[in-house]
């Protein structure tokens, strides 16, 4: 509809400017919606931004533009506005219009090819293999594979990737945690559990399973350390026990290293199929190291210039493209950073050849968006490529009470749990509930809610209702619509209209989500259609006897229905037939 508007509004320009009553037509015609449809449908703000070249008052510019346009079957009035907007009111035959596209379109309404020729790559959730997922990476995943479905209905061709944190300190700090509970099995641990070590149960399970595998063929390792600092030295201890570990097992510290890495590995992948998260490929950060991604990366940045020596580190001048220090990238002891890893990753995306680069990182890494876009510029590559959405954590209540969490300490709730819970439908929908950036409260007692307090419930209520509606026409012998050719022109009373109005601006809510990278506008326009269709099937008898009029107010139904459904598959939410 608002094509149409504007090829009539272009209609009456070019003639005026034709007739030599204004200079030109401008390159864009906005048409915005009033926030109240008492002020028109469609309204235009032109003539304001002709005013100035015509040296009219825009009210008066507005005047004639109005008397210029061609005659309409779809307009059916306009009104001039304030200092010269120019309103349109559409006919009921124009929201006719959308209900027939709705229902010729079916599950691919509200698709468009904006992004036709982009290629992107989607980076989330990349958690650290260190222990499984819990309530807050569940953010990320919901967040992260709502908006690639979003991106895709808007024709970009899409790319997810799991990069996962599988070298460095934290692996070790696991592989250590795996051991000592190794030999805690048989008491052989002389002293308390480190607290920098991974404590949750599911170390003692991988523990177990070790055991199982390898027996006690990496119980020799334990006989040096007794003389290790005492575990509750923090750090010195953990590095201390795991240089020892490296240095006793040799070969066998990667089957240590594994043990924890493909147990929890294998666990967040089932987690993330089983919430309908998929990845085109999970991206190994040692293989970075092993096919020397991380050194080519290095000495790029040392060709380049950007690099010193400083204490026997090598430092990366970042100060020099606005970041607020310099960052390391090899430290002393020859060992390369997690930055270092994130400059070779990053290079290597791009080297793929995509178009754009998103990473979804948490809120605490905020830090880190200047250091590795400061390191693009140092390569050559474009920083503005890259764009890094930050993701809040959500927080977990239980009606009023606060769910506590800590990772380090094996206190979380699991996604898993949250999902056995409250259900893949609730945890996907209240998780895209608020932009992604900011605080999210997630109540499970309302996620649980059977009624119009849980908005998933709500919405979801509002698409089996339509199926209801049809059970009950062929319970009472009524027939039903048929897949095309039904009269519309029978809709006329204003909540059809304004029914018919919210589906219409489905199309343009998916554009502005991928446009925004906002899925909650997905999860707030579902509502308000829910709320609309709710309101219309309460106050109107939609199984009349008359044929023509059952017949056009349940085509309209079904396409409040394809509408939701559409609507939900984009954030990964079922639309159930019946409840």
């Amino acid at each position: 509809m608002k094509a149409f508007v504007s090829q009539a509004l272009q209609g009456a320009l070019q003639q005026l400017h034709a007739q030599g009553r204004i200079p030109g037509i401008p390159a864009t015609l906005e048409l915005d919606r009033p926030k109240q449809v008492e002020h028109g449908h469609l309204a235009s703000n032109v003539a304001l931004l002709l005013a100035k070249a015509v040296g009219r008052k825009p009210r008066d510019i507005a005047t004639d533009i109005v008397a210029a346009l061609p005659a309409s079957d779809w307009i059916a009035r306009t009104e001039i506005a304030g200092p010269g907007f120019i309103n349109f009111f559409l006919q009921p035959a124009a929201f006719h219009a959308v209900i027939h596209r709705v229902r010729t379109e079916k599950e691919h309404f509200g698709a468009n090819r904006n992004g036709a020729g982009q290629r992107l790559q989607l980076e989330f959730v990349s958690a650290n293999p260190t222990g499984p997922l819990h309530v807050g990476h569940g953010r990320g995943a919901a967040y992260g594979a709502s908006l690639a479905n979003i991106l895709r209905f808007n024709g970009f061709d899409i790319f997810c990737e799991y990069y996962v944190n599988d070298a460095g300190r934290q692996m070790d700090i696991l592989a250590a945690s795996v051991y000592l509970r190794y030999l805690e099995a048989d008491k052989a641990l002389p002293w308390p559990f480190p607290e920098n070590g991974y404590r949750g149960d599911y170390v003692r399970e991988i523990a177990a399973h070790l055991r199982e595998q390898v027996g006690d063929r990496l119980r020799h390792a334990a006989a040096g350390l007794p003389n290790l600092p005492q575990m509750s030295d923090g750090d010195i201890a953990i590095d201390t026990l795991i240089a020892h570990l490296k240095q006793s097992l040799g070969e066998d510290y990667r089957a240590l290293h594994s043990a924890g890495l493909d147990e929890i590995l294998a666990d967040i992948r089932d987690d993330l199929e089983g919430f309908g998260v998929h990845y085109e490929r999970w991206y190994s950060e040692g293989s970075l190291m092993d096919t020397g991604a991380v050194d080519t990366a290095v000495a790029a940045l040392e060709k380049a210039g950007h690099c010193y020596t400083q204490e026997g580190a090598l430092w990366f001048r970042a100060t020099a493209f606005d970041d607020d220090k310099d960052r390391v990238l090899r430290r002393d002891n020859g060992a390369y950073t997690y930055f270092a890893s994130d400059v070779a990753y990053h290079a290597e995306k791009f080297a793929r050849g995509f178009t754009h680069v998103i990473d979804m990182w948490g809120a605490d890494h905020h830090g880190y968006v200047p250091r590795v876009k400061a390191a693009l510029r140092a390569l050559g590559l474009d920083d503005q490529q890259l764009e890094v959405v930050l993701v809040q954590f959500a927080i977990l209540y239980r009606g009023t009470e606060k769910i506590s969490m800590s990772t380090r300490a094996g206190e979380f709730v699991t996604l898993r749990e949250l999902r056995e819970e409250v259900g893949n439908d609730a945890a996907r929908f209240f998780y895209v509930l608020r932009r992604a950036d900011q605080h999210l409260d997630f109540d499970l007692e309302l996620a649980k809610k059977h009624s119009e307090e849980n908005p998933v419930f709500y919405i979801q209520y509002a698409h089996a209702r339509v199926y209801s509606l049809l059970h009950q026409a062929v319970e009472k012998g009524l027939s039903l619509p048929p897949a095309d050719g039904v009269g519309l022109e029978m809709l006329q009373e204003s909540r059809e209209i304004a029914l018919a109005d919210t589906l219409w601006r489905f199309p343009e809510v998916v554009a502005t989500a991928a446009r925004d990278r906002e899925p909650h506008q997905i999860a707030f326009y579902l509502r308000e259609l829910a709320a609309a269709f709710h309101t219309y099937y309460n106050s109107t008898r939609i199984l009349v006897e008359e044929t023509p009029l059952r017949h056009a107010r349940l085509t309209l139904c079904l396409a409040v229905a394809q509408s939701i459904a559409n609507g939900l598959r984009l954030l990964g939410v079922n639309a159930p037939e019946q409840m």
